[in-house]
């Protein structure tokens, strides 16, 4: 039963085939066996797993189970979970346990979700391999010598590795999409405001935005149904209507218009990935679809914006971290000083150290205009040529990833090196607008992602045409030997 999809797994349990408790217990079981090659728990909760499995099947025997009733899950260590260490992969928050939930996981809560733990990732959601993390890094499934992605790295390596069908994740420049594509699952960002970020540890307010991983397309319908919705302790959560994500996920692809940006398919790009999207496409053609090549001509801009604006925001939301109210601090400071410098210089790691210096320099008095507003000046072309394509196509695609999986180490001497593997995922975070990779082959042995880019909420439209792919192809249910 442990190699089953959410969906399959929601209907043996309503059948009765297993019980939720049993399930649990064998997932808790494989991760006790198999993550310490994988590194991609940072806390499991055990105790709490069976506790709520239990209840859930009190729930079911009392005739008021619901479609997540039972299912186990994972969430991203960044989300704030009552009782439970919240560590957002960092030593600064190592011995931080939450007094309140996160609004994404009260939902998960109330629907009857199993909770087996909290995920590895790169620190305070900085990285693109979760080499960042206080923890060590976790491992690709595919190939433990090379890395699962980041931020959301821990998430996915667990789902790929089939320690979990399913795991929450946040995507602030790519987070869900390029760990999903490294991985070879399935990850969903959905419109900015779709699900709330009370409780979900900030790195750039503006861009951050949780979602589901799983396996298939199918799956992230089903968790998203859970997640989305309107928050009133969130700001700038948006007060819209949410649909059952599930209901659209059959309908035909006959007449869907897809776009190409040329500026996808440089030679800077894998081969190898640029033959499987491809490929992808023409599966799509053949499903219906039409294709069209399009531009998207500012994109290029979109790293130098967005290591403009993420930095500055994050420069802002981690000065909380000061060694007075929680967290960690250093010991024995000679005054208040001393505490606030050595507290912070000692809690960080480097990536985050990196990020506040550009951040706090890009907001600084003689800098602000010529750095911060022109970076959002800049964020705004790229939104509207995102509008602009985006009314001549339903759906925008291209690879998730320049390359597949690098070798643990490889890069973490060069951050522009890094920060060039999220080139297909960034933009999309600048213009806010949803998006998700789902796999479509692999490239010397390792999982390649296919982008898919809609319009805002147009999450429907693109669980819909990634699951209708997901039919016609065998790409996500391949899974890493074990």
């Amino acid at each position: 039963m442990l190699d089953k999809t959410l969906a399959e797994l929601a209907q043996g349990l309503a059948a009765g085939e297993f019980s939720s408790t049993e399930l649990t217990q064998s997932y808790l079981d494989r991760i006790k066996a198999e993550d310490g090659a994988l590194n991609s728990f940072i806390t499991v909760t055990e105790e709490q797993a069976l506790s709520q499995a239990q209840a859930a099947d009190q729930r079911r025997a009392a005739g008021d189970a619901g479609p997540f009733t039972g299912l186990p899950i994972a969430h991203k260590d960044i989300f704030c979970t009552e009782g439970v260490r919240t560590s957002c992969g960092s030593r600064m928050l190592d011995n931080f346990i939450s007094p309140y939930n996160a609004t994404v996981i009260e939902n998960f809560n109330r629907a009857g979700a199993v909770s087996l733990g909290k995920t590895n990732m790169d620190e305070f959601a900085m990285g693109s391999s979760n080499e960042s993390s206080f923890y060590g890094p976790a491992r690709n499934p595919w190939n433990t010598e090379c890395v699962p992605g980041g931020s959301s790295g821990g998430s996915a390596a667990a789902i790929a590795g089939g320690l979990v069908p399913g795991a929450t994740g946040t995507d602030t420049g790519g987070s869900i999409r390029q760990p999903a594509a490294l991985c070879g699952i399935t990850g969903l960002k959905p419109t900015y405001g779709r699900v709330s970020r009370y409780g979900m540890i900030a790195y750039a307010s503006s861009l951050d935005q949780g979602g589901p991983m799983a396996r298939t397309a199918e799956d992230t319908a089903i968790m998203l149904n859970v997640m989305a919705g309107f928050d009133p302790k969130d700001s700038t959560s948006i007060d819209k209507a949410v649909p059952d994500y599930t209901l659209t996920l059959n309908d035909s692809l006959k007449g869907l218009k897809i776009g190409l940006p040329k500026e996808y398919f440089s030679d800077e790009i894998d081969p190898q990935i640029t033959a499987q999207v491809q490929a992808a496409i023409k599966e799509f053609e053949a499903l219906g679809a039409t294709v069209k090549e399009v531009s998207l001509p500012n994109s290029h801009l979109a790293i130098p914006a967005y290591y403009i604006i993420a930095p500055a925001e994050a420069s802002s939301n981690l000065s909380r971290f000061d060694g007075v109210r929680y967290g960690y601090r250093c010991n024995d400071p000679v005054d208040l000083e001393d505490m606030y410098k050595r507290s912070r210089g000692e809690g960080f790691g480097e990536e985050v150290k990196r990020r506040i210096m550009v951040g706090t320099y890009a907001l600084s008095e003689g800098f602000y205009d010529a750095y911060y507003k022109k970076a959002l000046q800049i964020r705004r072309l790229i939104q509207q040529d995102f509008v602009n394509v985006l009314t001549e196509v339903d759906i925008i695609m291209g690879p998730t990833t320049p390359h597949p999986a690098f070798k643990l180490g490889e890069k973490t001497s060069d951050p522009v090196a890094m920060y060039m593997e999220d080139i297909f995922t960034i933009s999309l975070n600048l213009a806010g607008m949803p998006g998700m990779s789902i796999p479509c082959g692999f490239a010397n042995g390792l999982p390649v992602g296919l982008q898919l880019i809609g319009n805002y909420f147009a999450e429907q439209r693109l669980l819909n045409a990634a699951h209708q792919f997901q039919q016609a192809t065998e790409w996500h249910r391949q899974t890493p030997a074990r």
